[in-house]
């Protein structure tokens, strides 16, 4: 018994959706020809950053400390330390998008204070993800039924169904600001978020009637 003909179809979905997320860098530095004056200035800067963070709740849905770094500049052709250079980093999460910008700007506005970002993306498990992929499997059973009808056949089973996308991939914007002598109030900053990518792919191979064919 013969079997039955099987067609072979790629099934494809794009989307651009609004992130969920949006993340940036905060870092504190600190230098000194003391360590022990630097290590208190970037205690000091840290526990400045560490306020306005908490002032930003509910907004900042995480923080996490990156890196803490402690090193000596030394001279030039010796190891005589002329200064300490000291430097904690703390990406912070935030979903309130409208608090966004005010709260960057704050932050670069603190004393010896570099603010990195934002990096917008979507969520792991992102409602956008699954709406892409149940589109990418309706676009393959589509084309399937497509050549079949072009062949006066239908499609009669689903015989493999195979995923081929890479999923979206968060796109990135970055601005740097740093932050000097604080005291006066920063000035506004609006953001646009940046619309992501979000894509699904399958390939999938259905059964078909005997096509009619001449």
């Amino acid at each position: 018994m013969a079997e039955a003909p099987v067609v072979v179809v790629r099934g494809e979905a794009y989307r651009e959706v609004a992130p969920e997320l949006a993340r940036f860098t905060v870092t504190a530095t600190a230098r000194d020809r003391d360590r022990e004056a630097t290590l208190a200035r970037l205690a000091e800067r840290a526990a400045a950053v560490r306020v306005l963070l908490d002032g930003a709740e509910p907004a900042v849905v995480r923080r996490e400390t990156d890196q803490l770094r402690v090193w000596p500049e030394t001279k030039r052709s010796s190891e005589r330390v002329v200064a300490y250079h000291g430097s904690v980093s703390t990406t912070v999460t935030v979903t309130d998008f409208t608090a966004l910008g005010e709260l960057m700007l704050r932050l670069a506005d603190q004393d010896q204070v570099e603010v990195a970002g934002p990096w917008w993306s979507l969520r792991p498990d992102s409602p956008a993800y699954r709406e892409a992929r149940h589109a990418a499997v309706a676009d393959a059973l589509a084309r399937a039924r497509e050549y079949a009808e072009a062949l006066g056949a239908r499609v009669t089973g689903l015989l493999e169904l195979a995923d081929t996308g890479p999923g979206g991939q968060p796109m990135v914007l970055q601005a740097v600001m740093k932050g000097g002598p604080g005291g006066e109030a920063p000035p506004e900053l609006e953001l646009d978020p940046r619309s992501q990518p979000v894509q699904a792919s399958v390939e999938a191979r259905f059964r078909i009637s005997e096509p009619v064919l001449g």
